[in-house]
This record gives structure tokens, sequence and C-alpha cells, in this order.
């Protein structure tokens, strides 16, 4: 485990390493905190990383940023907070100046062309797996169905029962804002789970 004052450096270039590498948003951005802190250096559990991800999406602004000044708070308190924030930032910072100076004169390359093309599907995989993620972790019980092998125990079921509620509120409903759904998630999960 990080310690002292070397913990922070190394935590903000994980940050940093996080912001040049998550093309995409906060969702990639997620996806690489979870594989860095919870599978790689065992910093955080995956239950209180997805506790960690949902409060963060619930609060405003960008997910990825709140998920690393989360993160660095819970590991180091304030100070952590700002040094994982400045290290998510960093890199789009420095690519956004560099873009300005230098893209009007290589946006018609093919080589450029190409780059953002590949991007483009390699993001939405990205994507795709924190959704599947986030999936797993709130709708299904893998633990359990191992033990028992029964097809019931494989669901979440208060879990499920509340997400198709909120999807008929939502589209029954359609002037209702999804703050409100939000907020009967966070009360949910507080009193059923």
């Amino acid at each position: 485990m990080m310690t002292g004052i070397l913990g922070l450096v190394q935590l903000f270039f994980i940050f940093f390493y996080v912001g040049l590498f998550a093309v995409g948003g906060g969702l990639v951005a997620a996806t690489f905190m979870q594989q860095i802190l919870v599978e790689k250096y065992g910093l955080i559990s995956l239950e209180k990383f997805y506790t960690m991800m949902a409060i963060s999406e619930s609060t405003p602004g960008p997910i990825g940023i709140n998920l690393a000044t989360y993160c660095g708070t819970e590991l180091y308190g304030p100070v952590g907070g700002i040094v994982t924030t400045l290290g998510e930032i960093a890199p789009s910072l420095i690519v956004i100046m560099l873009i300005a100076r230098f893209f009007a004169n290589f946006q018609k390359r093919p080589v450029v062309q190409a780059a953002f093309n590949g991007l483009r599907p390699a993001t939405a995989g990205m994507v795709l797996v924190a959704l599947l993620n986030v999936f797993f972790i709130a709708v299904l019980n893998l633990p359990l169905f191992r033990e028992s092998g029964k097809i019931l125990d494989l669901f979440q079921w208060k879990s499920m029962i509340f997400y198709a509620l909120a999807l008929v509120l939502l589209f029954a409903f359609k002037k209702l804002h999804p703050v409100f759904v939000v907020l009967a998630g966070a009360v949910f999960g507080l009193i059923f789970l």
C-alpha cells in the first residue's frame, strides 16, 4: 500500500495514466480505476468502489473527475482528493493545448482520420465493459449462484424490481426528471440493500 509523500506521487501518476488513456469519458476512466485500484493494488474493495461510483455518478459534474476525487479523498483525505483530481485532469489540459496549437495543420491527414476512426469502436468497447461491470455487481449475485447452483439465486431480485420500476417511471412519465429516480434509488439502496 502507498504511504506518505511517495504514495501521493504514485497516486498522481496513476490518475495521470487514467486521464491520459481513458478516451471516451468517465465510464472508461472508471474501468481503468477499477482495474488499477481494486484489481491491481487492492486499495479499495470492489463493493466500495461501486458504491463510490454510484455516488460519483449521482453528484453534479463529470463522473470521472468525481470518482477520482472521491478515491483520493478515501485513500488520503482532502490532499489525496486534490492530487487525484489534478492527476486526472492534467493529461486533458496538456492534450487540448497541443491540439489547439497543432491540430489545424494535421486534421485532414489520413493517419489522423484513421486514428479517430479507430478510437470510436475502442471507446464503445470500454463503455460496454464498464456497463457490464456495473450490471454484474448491481443485478447479478454470482457468488450465491456459484454456491447454490440455483438459477433463482443468480439475480438480486430487489435491485431488478427497482430497475424495472425506474424504467417504467421514466418512460411513462416523460416529464419526470431523472434526478428524482436517482434520489429514489438512493433511498431504495439505504432501505433495502
